[in-house]
């Protein structure tokens, strides 16, 4: 089973930064959009397992981007977290009425929302609380974090652990530098593609 992959739809560049920031290192793929038209699409081409969804977003509010989520067969059953600044009670009531699993409101703890989004997740979706991972006489253990080979624990730095993980999840497939580079060090990363290669020749000697 791959990672819990996220939409995110957030117009504030710097929390949206923040919160993919923290995500990206509990393990989760994310999408991220400003546009409440782009975000439809994005959860049409891929299913989310999770929808964190702003209130005030570009051409369509949160609420409709909500509404219209659930309307659609694909994604009606996906977990939506609401984040928005208004805190009144009608407001809430109103989101949660609208579709919305839960609602944060801002400003708030990062630590406290990927809580949220590991409860709900927990909830919705048991599978993606934690798994064992096998390959072999490899086995991966993602809630501990731990890997081992023939019942030997092979100690492993975050990225090979990373770089391993990704391997486990796509038993068969073969990944170029730049596929790796996005999806193990993220689209936005400055790392360069000879490091991949180094983490892979390290992941090969553990």
């Amino acid at each position: 089973m791959s990672r819990a992959h996220m939409l995110l739809v957030e117009d504030d560049a710097a929390l949206a930064e923040l919160l993919i920031w923290h995500f990206r290192k509990e393990d989760f793929d994310i999408a991220h959009t400003v546009d409440g038209e782009e975000a439809l699409l994005l959860a049409q081409e891929h299913t989310p397992d999770i929808v964190l969804l702003d209130w005030m977003v570009e051409s369509l509010s949160g609420i409709e981007v909500c509404r219209r989520l659930r309307r659609n067969s694909s994604t009606a059953n996906v977990p939506i977290i609401m984040l928005t600044a208004r805190g009144e009670e009608e407001d809430r009531v109103r989101g949660l009425e609208t579709g919305a699993d839960d609602y944060v409101t801002k400003p708030f703890s990062p630590r406290e929302l990927v809580a949220r989004v590991g409860a709900v997740l927990r909830r919705v979706r048991p599978a993606l609380a934690g798994e064992t991972l096998t390959f072999g006489d490899i086995e991966m253990d993602t809630v501990g974090h731990k890997v081992k080979r023939g019942g030997e624990t092979v100690p492993l730095g975050p990225t090979e652990y990373r770089l391993l993980k990704h391997f486990l999840e796509h038993p068969g497939w073969v990944f170029s530098r730049e596929r790796l580079l996005d999806s193990v060090w993220g689209r936005d990363s400055d790392i360069e593609l000879r490091t991949v290669d180094v983490h892979i020749r390290r992941l090969r000697k553990a």
